[in-house]
């Protein structure tokens, strides 16, 4: 994907003077993560680093990125933070590499990292990546060949975040999970955490995640250079096998394939569901994500619930008073891993001690009477924290994390009433620019204050004449300029790609490129039966719904399960196990499509006798549509049922 050259501006007085500041605050000079990223490395893939997709475009594209080149010192172009500029090259690193004898990593071919251990009989492998496309590629083409073809026995699943699983299929065969060969592992609560992620508010996220990583933008210095936690996302299929094994309680000990591990629970941190565990025989720890190189989200931009600063900082201690003494090397779910223990003892404690803070003070400050927005503008980490790479705001930031923190525990309000029902950007929108004086006179303000580097008000102000005026092209380049200065300015890859995802669309209009597919017919499968209900309520489209009153019976012939299912006051509710003597309907059907077979008939029968039906084996990815069909089917017929 290409960018005229008249579109990217150069960064300005303003922006060079922001990223000076990070140049002059951090030490360039500190080369240490530079060789850890490079240690150890065994070989990388053939080529040019470009994997292809099952419809032979790439599903990953490091190529892309190669004007990323150079060191630790700082060589950033004009239009890129500094700071991130520097972990964008540290990302370039890529290949299998050796953690310990017996622990190895795949790198740089993901958002996430693969990591493999060596067990008795066979494999055991840590986070899947993303894709299936880029898991079997570098497993076939990397793994294999250097380590050799040995079977995997256990596919361990860090967290509920798809980048750590949706790539099981491209390694591990169904047959072998199903037949218990190859044992899937994960925390409690898995899979209803990662299924609930990527359906209930699925559309939304995935629209919000292609900003967040910079899917649509160009690749170069004008362009995407980082996500902050990798190069990005890869393209295509996420898929998932549901756990056959779940670890429970902190200080379980299981034993996979002959390895000893050592769990360390970690729910509600970084993800809804997580565990770190430890290798006694590595004196290795997997941090999973609670612990990498960056300041993480306490609020990820794509969207989701937020998370506990305070749980994620004593979930760090507890790594520390478990395994701190003994522990040789730290390996996470992103980026490289850290060796030396007193290295790795010092990397803990800072990374809990910036999750307290950011905690702690948010706290602090709400109850001395400060706003969200005001925190957020004075928090500052300590320099004793700050100074580390490793607690850098290339992923979450302390900004949108102490906001974050706040909504944790007091909610969106923020106390003040003129902020308890205000009027919707639109609305807003107009009468700013009218009590302004107009939109020309808005734009001749809104320009000075541009040219004074003052880019947060006039994306304020500017933003009001686009949402009354969304065909004044003026204010819109003028607004994506300077979202386009605030995204050079971002340490933040994500923060950064939403500035120039925004400025491109300005632009340029809305775009629609690859993406991952979280919504997979594997996640639907996944989905437990009431969750899956829930999600057609979600679906249900209350204007039509209006003056309907509809009941169901729902009866699953393979899971010997009944529900009864209506539609009342435009909203859906349902009883399981239970069954209702007045239903308008009831329809019979097999829970899991896969469970067909050829020639079996689905019926849905009427108060009156009538029946729709649906023949044939129908795969799993129309699941939602089967039931779904069927409801619309009875709730516009129901007049002929009475």
């Amino acid at each position: 994907m290409s960018q005229p050259d008249e579109v990217a501006k150069p960064a300005t007085a303003a922006t060079l003077a922001v990223n000076k500041q990070y140049a002059d605050f951090l030490s360039f000079s500190d080369a240490q993560d530079f060789e850890d990223a490079k240690r150890g490395l065994v070989a990388t893939l053939p080529g040019s680093g470009v994997i292809p997709g099952p419809d032979g475009t790439p599903a990953w594209d490091l190529a892309q990125f190669a004007f990323l080149t150079g060191g630790p010192e700082n060589n950033a172009p004009p239009t890129v933070n500094p700071s991130l500029w520097r972990n964008a090259k540290l990302n370039m690193n890529h290949g299998l590499f050796v953690v310990v004898d017996g622990i190895w990593q795949v790198r740089g071919y993901d958002l996430s990292v693969m990591s493999i251990i060596r067990g008795d009989s066979g494999w055991i492998v840590v986070d899947p990546l993303l894709t299936s496309a880029t898991s079997s590629y570098v497993w076939k083409n990397l793994v294999i060949p250097h380590l050799g073809d040995r079977p995997i026995t256990h596919v361990i699943y860090t967290h509920s975040h798809v980048d750590h699983y949706g790539g099981v299929r491209g390694i591990v065969n169904e047959e072998d999970v199903l037949s218990g060969k190859v044992k899937i592992v994960a925390p409690a609560g898995f899979t209803e955490a990662a299924v609930s992620e990527n359906v209930i508010a699925g559309n939304a996220m995935s629209r919000r995640a292609s900003y967040m990583y910079g899917s649509l933008l160009p690749r170069n210095a004008t362009g995407n250079v980082d996500a902050g936690l990798g190069k990005g996302t890869s393209v295509g299929p996420c898929t998932l096998f549901e756990p056959t094994m779940y670890v429970e309680k902190t200080g379980q000990k299981l034993t996979l394939d002959g390895v000893e591990i050592e769990v360390l629970m970690a729910p509600e941190s970084e993800a809804p569901s997580e565990f770190m565990f430890y290798l006694p025989g590595y004196k290795a720890f997997c941090s999973s994500e609670d612990a990498t190189h960056t300041l993480h989200n306490l609020y990820t931009l794509r969207g989701a619930k937020m998370r506990d600063g305070l749980r994620w900082s004593k979930y760090l201690q507890s790594a520390i008073d478990m395994f701190g003494e003994n522990v040789d090397v730290l390996f996470a779910s992103h980026f490289w891993p850290t060796w030396g223990n007193e290295r790795i003892v010092s990397f803990l404690r800072a990374q809990r001690d910036m999750y307290r803070y950011l905690h702690d003070q948010t706290m602090r400050l709400s109850n001395s009477g400060y706003t969200p927005l005001e925190i957020g503008e004075v928090m500052r980490l300590p320099d004793s924290i700050a100074k580390h790479w490793y607690c850098r705001s290339y992923y979450g930031t302390v900004y949108h994390d102490a906001v974050a923190q706040y909504n944790l525990r007091l909610g969106f309000f923020d106390g003040n009433p003129a902020n308890l029902h205000r009027l919707t950007p639109t609305e807003a929108g107009k009468q700013y620019v009218e009590y302004m004086g107009g939109a020309a006179a808005v734009l001749q303000k809104a320009r000075a204050s541009y040219d004074k580097g003052e880019y947060r008000w006039v994306a304020e102000v500017v933003n009001h004449i686009v949402f009354a005026d969304p065909n004044n092209t003026a204010a819109k380049h003028l607004l994506a300029d300077t979202y386009e200065q605030l995204g050079y300015q971002a340490e933040s890859g994500p923060w950064r790609n939403f500035y120039l995802t925004g400025a491109m669309e300005l632009r340029d209009g809305v775009r629609e490129l690859p993406a991952p597919n979280t919504q997979s017919p594997d996640t639907i499968r996944a989905m437990p039966l009431d969750m899956f209900l829930d999600y057609l309520g979600i679906r249900l489209n209350a204007e039509r719904a209006t003056g309907k009153a509809v009941t169901f019976d729902l009866v699953l012939t393979d899971t010997k399960q009944n529900y009864a299912l209506g539609v009342e006051n435009c909203a859906l509710h349902y009883s399981p196990n239970k069954t209702s003597n007045v239903a308008d309907a009831t329809l019979t059907m097999t829970c899991r499509p896969e469970r067909h077979h050829a020639g079996q008939y689905q019926h849905a029968k009427t108060r009156d006798g009538g029946q729709r039906e649906n023949r044939g084996r129908q795969p799993e990815a129309r699941r939602v549509c089967i039931l779904a069909r069927h409801l619309r089917f009875l709730v516009q017929h129901r007049h002929a049922m009475r």
